[in-house]
């Protein structure tokens, strides 16, 4: 369970083995640094005033976030635990706690999304590392949820190449209502121009794991010569995907993403053009490592409608893209909470219509302080 403290934050109680038996979670370190703030607001270039507001805490490495219809959020935390948090109720509920996860590195429990239909059918979908024989590999599962837990575990797509670095892991149903995942390059990039293999890719599938008829090369994957994107949506008009990607030495990328394309790496990278190869929207040098990305649609900031929105590691800024009305180029940028709350991994629009970012301040990389990890919610402020 959790408790509120005052100003609104909600902080998880991480002992929580009486809701799952067994189970290990392996509360962080509480570090000697001071306590986070429990809000700060700023403006946008263009007059938006927003009010950042931390509303939980005390989680550890949340890679994903994704909301339920009733309301409840559900988060992946890469050492492999699901968990659901009821901001509105105060509670938090350990759903699942994966016992072959492989959390080496930047692998582990990555991807996260819930069914276009889980008022219906309650299917709960994961992409994360597993332990594997001599070699780790990643994998795509679908579980059920029930009374606040995950249960009637399946395996829909499995020997997706895995390693310490590169694993990509985000996971989306799309419009069309098909499973989309990224897979990184697993440290090997050669794979990503290898058609056969898995790394290095989109990929897509339908909801039982099987392959789309659409899909390019009759296997899952959908795009190829990728090095590990990390985060990617629809634009809202043109429903087509924007997506983040990691460069090599700087130059990461924000590309539209499509069927049978091929996106380079490592022939290419950023900037750089070679023929049948597909060039970024725009890219960024020094790096900032761009991950979880997603297109405002809602009414709270209605200048923010057909904005692309992404968390950044290493710039510790949200990156706000504006996009031009045919969904073809970026007109503008702006860095949004710089350096104020450290490493930020995900993005989403809640159903209230606030943005809720989650912070990675511990996944070995950061400088977490007392409260990390946490959830900011994005509202207009007063």
């Amino acid at each position: 369970m959790g408790s509120w403290l005052p100003g609104g934050m909600f902080a998880l109680t991480l002992l929580a083995q009486s809701a799952n038996p067994g189970c290990d979670p392996q509360p962080p370190a509480t570090p000697s640094s001071p306590a986070a703030p429990s809000a700060t607001t700023f403006t946008t270039q263009d007059g938006v005033r927003v009010q950042a507001d931390t509303v939980a805490t005390n989680l550890e490495v949340p890679w994903a976030l994704s909301f339920a219809p009733d309301g409840r959020l559900f988060v992946a935390e890469r050492p492999g635990r699901v968990r659901i948090l009821d901001l509105s109720a105060s509670t938090s509920e350990l759903a699942l706690t994966l016992d072959d996860v492989y959390r080496q590195g930047e692998a582990g429990l990555l991807g996260l999304a819930l069914a276009p239909d889980f008022a219906a059918t309650r299917l709960v979908y994961l992409y994360y590392t597993a332990v594997a024989g001599s070699a780790p590999v990643n994998r795509i599962v679908r579980y059920r949820e029930a009374g606040g837990r995950l249960g009637e575990r399946a395996v829909l797509l499995d020997g997706i190449p895995a390693a310490t670095i590169h694993d990509g892991g985000r996971l989306r149903f799309g419009p069309d209502g098909l499973l989309y995942a990224t897979a990184g390059d697993a440290s090997n990039s050669s794979l990503a121009q290898d058609q056969a293999s898995l790394a290095g890719k989109f990929l897509r599938i339908e909801r039982d794991g099987t392959t789309p008829r659409a899909n390019p090369f009759g296997s899952p994957v959908f795009s190829w010569g990728h090095r590990n994107p990390q985060g990617f949506d629809w634009h809202p008009a043109t429903r087509e995907i924007w997506a983040t990607e990691h460069g090599n030495s700087g130059n990461d990328e924000i590309n539209v993403v499509r069927a049978g394309a091929n996106y380079g790496w490592p022939t290419i990278e950023g900037a750089q053009t070679f023929p049948n190869m597909e060039a970024p929207v725009t890219s960024f040098s020094p790096a900032i490592a761009p991950s979880g990305a997603v297109f405002y649609q809602g009414t709270r900031f209605p200048l923010f409608v057909g904005n692309l929105f992404a968390g950044t590691l290493r710039g510790t800024h949200l990156l706000r893209l504006i996009v031009d009305a045919p969904g073809r180029r970026v007109t503008r940028q702006e860095r949004l909470l710089d350096g104020t709350f450290g490493r930020l991994r995900d993005v989403i629009v809640g159903p209230d219509g606030h943005l809720y970012i989650s912070t990675n301040n511990r996944d070995g990389r950061g400088s977490p302080i007392a409260a990390d990890d946490r959830i900011i919610r994005l509202s207009p402020a007063p």
